[in-house]
This record gives structure tokens, C-alpha cells and sequence, in this order.
């Protein structure tokens, strides 16, 4: 694993990049540039993707001496919109770039599946990040961070609780039915040796029948909920277990024990299964695996002139949305005060974050750029439902 001295470094950079310099100053060829990271499209027809991952780019470019804007780290953004402007001489950045795509390409996939399956679950159904598992472990941190942030209401790995501020989430594994040999006395000694803070959810498919283990709990533990974790190889047609276990919880009057559902679950079982009584999910490898944003930074300008490659748009750009969410990419220095579209008061989303290698504008707990990234969710729920997609 590189440590955060190699990445600052340049030590996990490619290779190019290191010739590259070589021969800039070798020829004496340096020069002011600004580069713009932008997104020419969006994995799975994706109209919109929540940018994140831009903590770690600010430290990552502390000390260096170039200007860096950018989005705050949550907004909702469109392809071909850029997320991050970096000014200064190229040499002093070129190394970082193969890092600073990587903190931003991984964790904004993440952030963008977590925050489809919030707005699904929206007001229904608790989300919890299940995921890290199916990672390398020295990024788990950062998986439940963006899931966090896009959404999800929680996390199960102890990791991401200082980066986030939160808790991690989570009760027993099978291996504690296992160890006790009988799920009463795993159930029993969980209640008697967890602190009240931890919710009693009972895991209810490790030996017996989902909806026998279900009544069972309830009889003996009345527990907050039950979590039926099932494997799709043995599970059958999982609405139909939880509608089944739904029903016979009711009959027996244990409407209160709520119904907690992993184990494979997708954004598209989200909406089948709150139908049938569930209400949370811990969604795993779909969130945690999520594509990557095939983001790519390249260069706009050189000394103050328009230039880029074909199929980029030269020149420094700004990037505006209204409070209708109605977005539009200027030239940077053009001034607009509303909407076209509109006529609402619009801003701009591109802000300075680095000044000659200093930091010049707050980073954000991680609490507030999921409340961001909710408020904005809030409108997008809002355009779904008028297109019949909720």
C-alpha cells in the first residue's frame, strides 16, 4: 500500500507524467496552464453523479504551489461540467494527476449509487453501507464515507466513524448463532451484553426458516427489528418471504418489530421490497463496487490563451445553477445575476479552495455535505416524480 508521503509525492503517479517533466525542464519548456476535471459522460445513462472525494484532493495538493477551484464536494453534477480547475506551472502539478483522479473517479461512483438508492428509499426505508467487505481494506474508510455522504443514513465499518463523526452500525453476524449453537441463547446474550445504545435487531435466517426465526425473536427478545440476510442462491423470491414475515409478525401483534433486509440487494429491489413490509436495507457490494466516474483532467488555457485538444472546450469555464436546478457552463469571466431560463437568482458552483498551495476556503464536515447532498436530492425526488419514475 502507498503511504499519503509517496502520493504527495508523485510516487503513484504514471510514468509519463515523470518523463513528461523531465523533458519540460530539461528544455526549458515550462509554463502557466490551467486544466479543468471534467466527466465527458456518465456510467449506466446517468443523468446526474455526486462529486466526491474532494477532501482528500485538497490535501493532497496543500504545499503545492497552484490555484485550485472547484465544486464543494457533494454537488450533484452533469457531464462535460468541470469539478475542479487547477492554475498554475505545469510541472508543479503533472505528477498528482494520476492520484487526484483516483480520490475522485472511486468515491463519486460510490456517492452517486448511495444517493440513488436514498432517493428510493426516501422517508420509507433506513440505508446502511454494507460494502466494505468486498474492498481492499485500506479504503473501507473512504467507501463508507461517500456512501455516507450520498445518502445512506449509516455505515458498518469502525473506520469511517472518524471521518464521518457517526457510529458505525451493525449487530451480529451468523458466527454468533453459530458460536451459541441455538439462535435464543445468541439473541439473549446479545440483549444482556450490548449497551442499550445498540437497537436490538435479531439475524433471523441462520438455521430455521426466515419466518419461524422471525416469531421466534419476537417472542422471546420483542426486538426493534428482525434482519433477514438470506442469500440469493437459497432465497427464493425475497418479496414474498418479506411479505410472508411481515404478515405473520401482524397477526401475532408484533407490528412494531420492523423488517431489515441484506445480502445482494440492488437499486432495483429497493422499491419491490418497502412495498412488502421492509424498512432498511444494508446494501453492499452494489454501492461499495459502484462504476467509476471516467474523469480526466486536461489542459484549457496556456500563459492566459484559449488552447486544448480537439473535443474539449478551450478556455477557463464556470459552471451556474438556479434554485429550479436549471444549470448552465459560461466562459469564467462572464457575470450572470439570473437564471436565462427562468429568470431566478442563479450562483456559481466553481469556488477557490487553494491559493499558492494554501487552503483558502473551509472543508465541511462530513454531516453537512450529506445534508448538502440531500437538499439537492430534494429537488431531483421532485423532477422523478413528475416524470412517474416515483
Amino acid at each position: 500500500m502507498a503511504s499519503e508521503e509517496e502520493i504527495k509525492a508523485g510516487k503513484t503517479t504514471d510514468i509519463y507524467f515523470l518523463r513528461t517533466v523531465e523533458i519540460i525542464k530539461k528544455k526549458r519548456a515550462d509554463k502557466i496552464v490551467s486544466a479543468e476535471v471534467t466527466a465527458q459522460s456518465l456510467p449506466d445513462n446517468w443523468e446526474w453523479a455526486v462529486f466526491s472525494g474532494l477532501e482528500e484532493v485538497v490535501r493532497l495538493f496543500e504545499g503545492v504551489n497552484i490555484d485550485l477551484y472547484a465544486m464543494p464536494e457533494g454537488t450533484v453534477f452533469r457531464e462535460k461540467e468541470p469539478v475542479i480547475r487547477i492554475e498554475g506551472f505545469y510541472t508543479e502539478f503533472a505528477v498528482l494527476e494520476t492520484p487526484l483522479l483516483g480520490f475522485i473517479c472511486q468515491a463519486s461512483g460510490i456517492s452517486t449509487r448511495a444517493a440513488r438508492c436514498k432517493l428510493i428509499a426516501w422517508g420509507k426505508a433506513k440505508l446502511l453501507s454494507f460494502g466494505a467487505r468486498r474492498m481492499h481494506p485500506a479504503i473501507s474508510p473512504m467507501i463508507d464515507r461517500a456512501a455516507y455522504i450520498g445518502g445512506l443514513d449509516g455505515f458498518s465499518t469502525i473506520g469511517a466513524e472518524k471521518l464521518t463523526g457517526e457510529r458505525a452500525s451493525g449487530t451480529m453476524p451468523h458466527s454468533l448463532i453459530l458460536i451459541f449453537g441455538d439462535q435464543v441463547k445468541a439473541w439473549k446474550a446479545f440483549d444482556e451484553v450490548m449497551p442499550e445504545e445498540v437497537p436490538r435487531i435479531c439475524l433471523c435466517d441462520t438455521l430455521w426458516d426466515e419466518k419461524i426465526e422471525s416469531l421466534m425473536a419476537a417472542k422471546e427478545i420483542r426486538p426493534q427489528g428482525v434482519r433477514l440476510d438470506t442469500p440469493s442462491s437459497r432465497r427464493g423470491d425475497m418479496r414474498e418471504i418479506v411479505k410472508e414475515v411481515r404478515w405473520e409478525l401482524d397477526l401475532r401483534g408484533y407490528k412494531d418489530v420492523k423488517i431489515f433486509v441484506s445480502g445482494g440487494i440492488k437499486e432495483k429491489d429497493l422499491k419491490e421490497l418497502i412495498d412488502a413490509g421492509a424498512e432498511g436495507f444494508g446494501i453492499g457490494t452494489w454501492v461499495s463496487n459502484a462504476p467509476s466516474i471516467d474523469f480526466a483532467l486536461d489542459i484549457v488555457e496556456v500563459e492566459g490563451k484559449a488552447f486544448s485538444k480537439r473535443g474539449k472546450a478551450s478556455g477557463k469555464k464556470q459552471v451556474w445553477v438556479c434554485e429550479n436546478q436549471h444549470r448552465l457552463i459560461t466562459s469564467w469571466n462572464e457575470e450572470l445575476r439570473e437564471c436565462p431560463r427562468c429568470g431566478s437568482e442563479i450562483k456559481p458552483l466553481l469556488r477557490k479552495y487553494i491559493e499558492g498551495g494554501e487552503i483558502v476556503e473551509e472543508l465541511p464536515p462530513a454531516r453537512k455535505i450529506r445534508e448538502y447532498v440531500l437538499e439537492q436530492l430534494k429537488s431531483l425526488r421532485e423532477t422523478n416524480r413528475q416524470k412517474g419514475l416515483l
